[in-house]
């Protein structure tokens, strides 16, 4: 029963680690994609420097999940994969 909870735990904090690497990644594919000077209407444009300055912090706030699911706003925007 111990060895559960502790392989539970590390899978915890493995899971956070991920997401936390993720959202940097995240940002660069959005930067990439906007310094392609993508055709996108204002609203759009104004739409995904929203979501990636939230996305930004969000992670810097530690809250990971939230700013990979941020991001990911932005990107489907950009049609980012």
């Amino acid at each position: 029963m111990r060895k559960i909870a502790l392989l539970a735990t590390a899978a915890f904090f493995v899971a956070g680690s991920a997401f936390a690497f993720h959202c940097p990644a995240d940002m660069k594919k959005i930067d990439e994609a906007l310094a392609k000077k993508p055709q996108l209407s204002a609203s759009q444009m104004d739409e995904v420097k929203k979501y990636r300055s939230e996305g930004e912090a969000l992670h810097k706030a530690g809250k990971h999940q939230e700013s990979v699911d941020t991001l990911a706003k932005a990107m489907k925007i950009l049609n980012v994969k």
